[in-house]
Parts: C-alpha cells; sequence; structure tokens
C-alpha cells in the first residue's frame, strides 16, 4: 500500500515536472536574406577566376616561392590552425557527453561510534560468527566501480555537439579565409616593392638629369647669360630629388621587413627581378555570376556554418527548460575487515538509480540564457547577410577598379610620353636663352611626377588584379 503512495506521488511529480518544463518562452526570428544580383556587369560568363590555383594565377617565380614560404611559416596562419585543433577538441568534448561517465574508486575509512547509542549497542552485541563480535572501531574498506549517464531525451547533448562539429567546419574555412588574404598580402607588398625600385631608378635618372641642367647653367652665368638665383633653384632641385632618394630607400626597406614579417622570418633580402615594373600585364580575370561567391568566398561559409552552429545553440537552450533524467549505478566490494573482502555475495555492493529533475521555480537564469542564444542567432544571421553584401560589392568595387585604371595608365602613359618630349625641347630651347630656367626645371619636376604616378597606377592595377583574386575567393583551393 506504502509502495503505491510513493509510485503514485514520482508519477504526480514528474507530470508536474513536464507540464512546468514546457512553459518556454518563444522569440521570433527572421531567416536568413541569401539573395545576390544576378549579374556584376550584365554578363552572364559562369567561367571564375577563383578556380584557378594560385601557383598558376601568380606568374613571377620569385613570388610564388615567397607565397609558398608564407604558407609554411607565417605566424597568424599558425594561431588559425591552433584555433582549428581546439575545435576539433570540442567536438570530443560533446561527444564524450552523450556517453556514460565510468570511474573507479578505491576508500578506505574508519568509524568509531559511542557505544550507549542505538548502532553502538546493535554492533556491540551483533556477532559475526560464533564467539566473534563486531569489532570496535569499524574499519570499511570499498573498491567499486560507478557509472552516470545523462539520458538524453530532448536531443540536448546531441545539438550541442552538432553545434560544436559546425564550429569546428566554420575555423576551417576561418583558415582558408587567412590563407586567401595571406596570398594578397605577399603579393600586394611584392609588387609594392617592384614598384619602389623602378621608381628609385627613375629618382636617380632624374637626379643625373638635374645635374646636367645644373652644370649648363654654372657655364651660363659665367658667360653673363644666367644669374646665381637660377643656379641655386637648380642646386636646390637637386638636393628635393637626393631627398626623395632616401626616402624611397626607406620605403623599401619598411616593404622588405613587411615581406619577411609575413614570411615568418628575420629580415633578410627579397629576390626580386628589378627589370622594367611598367611591362608587367595584368592577368586577365573573370567574375563569373555572383551565386558563385556562396560557395567560393570563404568567409561567406564560415559565417553560414556559424549560423548554423548559433541556431543548434537555441535547441540546446530550449532543451534546459525541460526535465533531465539521469541513470547512476554502482557496482563493488565493501568489508570492514579485509579477510572478508572477497567473500561472495556478502561483500559485493551494487546500486542503481534513475532520476528526473527539472526547474519549476526561479527560471530566470534559464531564460536569460535562452534569450541569448536567440540574440546570438539573429547576429549570426546578420552577419550572414552583412559578408555576403560585402563580398558582392568588394567584387563589383575591383572590376570598376580594374577598368578605370586600364583607361587612366593609357592617358598616363600619353602625358610620361608628352613630358619626356617637353624636357627636351626645353633644355633645347634653354640653351639658345629662348626659355628661362624657371620653366626648365617646372618641366623636369612634372616628368618626374608623372613618371612616379605612372609606376603607381602600374602597381594598382596589379593589385587591382590580385584583390579581384581574393574578393573571388581564390588562393585557398
Amino acid at each position: 500500500m506504502y509502495k503505491n503512495k510513493l509510485y503514485r506521488c514520482i508519477i504526480a511529480l514528474s507530470v508536474c515536472l513536464a507540464i512546468a518544463s514546457c512553459k518556454v518562452p518563444s522569440v521570433a526570428t527572421s531567416k536568413a536574406n541569401v539573395t545576390v544580383p544576378d549579374t556584376y556587369d550584365k554578363s552572364q560568363d559562369t567561367t571564375n577566376t577563383s578556380a584557378i590555383p594560385w601557383r598558376s594565377f601568380f606568374k613571377d617565380k620569385n613570388l610564388v616561392d615567397l607565397i609558398d614560404t608564407a604558407l609554411k611559416n607565417n605566424q597568424e596562419l599558425m594561431i588559425t590552425m591552433q584555433e582549428i585543433e581546439i575545435a576539433r577538441n570540442d567536438i570530443r568534448i560533446k561527444k564524450g557527453a552523450l556517453l556514460p561517465t565510468v570511474g573507479l574508486g578505491a576508500g578506505l575509512g574508519v568509524e568509531k561510534v559511542g557505544r550507549y547509542t542505538s548502532q553502538g549497542a546493535g554492533d556491540a552485541s551483533t556477532e559475526i560468527a560464533p564467539g566473534k563480535e563486531m569489532p570496535d572501531p569499524l574499519m570499511d574498506y570499498t573498491l567499486a566501480i560507478h557509472a552516470n549517464w545523462e539520458v538524453d531525451i530532448w536531443k540536448k547533448l546531441r545539438n550541442s555537439k552538432k553545434a560544436a562539429i559546425s564550429r569546428y567546419l566554420a575555423t576551417l574555412e576561418g583558415k582558408n579565409f587567412v590563407l586567401t588574404n595571406l596570398i594578397a598580402e605577399v603579393a600586394d607588398s611584392y609588387y609594392e616593392l617592384l614598384a619602389q625600385d623602378n621608381q628609385l631608378e627613375i629618382v636617380k635618372q632624374n637626379i643625373e638629369l638635374q645635374k646636367n641642367a645644373l652644370e649648363i647653367v654654372k657655364i651660363q652665368k659665367e658667360a653673363s647669360r644666367s644669374t646665381e638665383l637660377a643656379v641655386q633653384k637648380f642646386q636646390a632641385e637637386v638636393m628635393a630629388s637626393k631627398s626623395l632618394e632616401f626616402e624611397i630607400l626607406q620605403k623599401i626597406k619598411e616593404t622588405e621587413s613587411r615581406i619577411n614579417f609575413l614570411l615568418g622570418r628575420y629580415p633578410q633580402p627579397i629576390k626580386r627581378d628589378r627589370g622594367s615594373f611598367l611591362s608587367l600585364l595584368p592577368s586577365v580575370v573573370n567574375s563569373g555570376v555572383p551565386s558563385q561567391l556562396l560557395a567560393n568566398r570563404p568567409d561567406v561559409k564560415q559565417a553560414e556554418l556559424e549560423l548554423a552552429a548559433a541556431k543548434l545553440d537555441v535547441k540546446v537552450a530550449r532543451a534546459e527548460f525541460y526535465p533531465s533524467f539521469d541513470i547512476s549505478a554502482s557496482l563493488g566490494l565493501q568489508a570492514f575487515k579485509p579477510s572478508y573482502f572477497l567473500k561472495f555475495p556478502e561483500s559485493v555492493l551494487y546500486s542503481l538509480a534513475g532520476d528526473i529533475a527539472g526547474p519549476l521555480i526561479n527560471r530566470n537564469a534559464i531564460k536569460a540564457e535562452f534569450f541569448n542564444a536567440n540574440s546570438r542567432q539573429l547576429q549570426a544571421m546578420y552577419n550572414y547577410e552583412r559578408t555576403i553584401l560585402n563580398a558582392y560589392l568588394e567584387v563589383s568595387n575591383q572590376l570598376s577598379r580594374i577598368s578605370n585604371l586600364e583607361k587612366s595608365y593609357g592617358l598616363k602613359s600619353q602625358q610620361v610620353n608628352a613630358l619626356d618630349k617637353s624636357i627636351d625641347a626645353s633644355n633645347d630651347l634653354f640653351k639658345s636663352a629662348r626659355v628661362d630656367y624657371f620653366e626648365v626645371l617646372m618641366t623636369q619636376r612634372d616628368a618626374l611626377e608623372s613618371k612616379l604616378e605612372l609606376i603607381e597606377t602600374k602597381k594598382e592595377q596589379m593589385n587591382a588584379v590580385v584583390h579581384f583574386y581574393r574578393d573571388l575567393g581564390g588562393g585557398w583551393k
């Protein structure tokens, strides 16, 4: 009769827990918008430059060797690899939570109770065998296996494991994103170094040109055809160009250091071809269609996986409102005397219990975590949409940049050719005293600036193609 009442109480309590736990707050969520325009520039060509491996995309062997070294030694990439290991271990932790926890324990204890107590009086009158009373104090020797298992009724543990897997896959995409950016950064710095080499050569040539003009002015001064003012003006121009030479030398040093840093090594010369930088031709690029960004861009795929993990976190947080069911068991040997330890079945101990528990009162902490999980899910959704939008805009901007730089480079080339001719013309006119020194100085200065700008435009052209390749998601495959 008593047992029936106990069972009814347990069943009633379980029903109350289930009813109370089912009152889960609901939070409205919206679906991520992953639609992108059909084209970038009205072209339906699906050929995509990102499919080209980086070793084939870059034609300069020196640059390929630098990138190869960076992929082996770059510290940021090594840090990312450890993040992957951390995420992989998180999966093992979540997977282990699904399995029973089993442990082996051994114990040794002693107990002395008062003789004039119910237990002490009972022990004193108890005989183990005829003529042998219970020892006092009483020892306790135990060797047992203990097990505990949370039954994953509401898929809380399984969803937690799935979230860990999604985050692990997201770290892999994060590594691919680091690879893409690292390759682009090395290429950027390499082309900048080549541009600086050529700028330095242009400045040196201009210094020689200015020195020749200075000598002419000095001769004209001696012949009373010029003044000391003209001599000092030409002298100042030579000094300014020499100062610019040292500025470029410092920039070359800093660019070399930046490349060495990306390669994970201490400063050393960067092997490169110092030939005519202006003869380099940018690679031909194909943008494909915008929808390919969803599969090619590592940061887009990373954001998608993080969104999937955030959705699973909401399910895990929701399951906290439901009752949990735990099973515990133990099996072993226990005796108060070593000689009795292996006596069967008297020394055998065992237990089996099932516990059901759920939150009834003061569930504020669980609610707060549930709302936080929903907010993090919305954050992940907005981040996913933002990443897709940013990817499209980056590719669109680079397409426009490549086109405009090509036109700009053509015009600047014509400007340089015209100014080169004007230098020769001004020198001839100056020798015959048909123009003054100021026009010669301004012509030389304009020619120098236009040549430096032409090299800068060529560098921007090369970098724009590199950035386009990166923005399409190329380099990590």
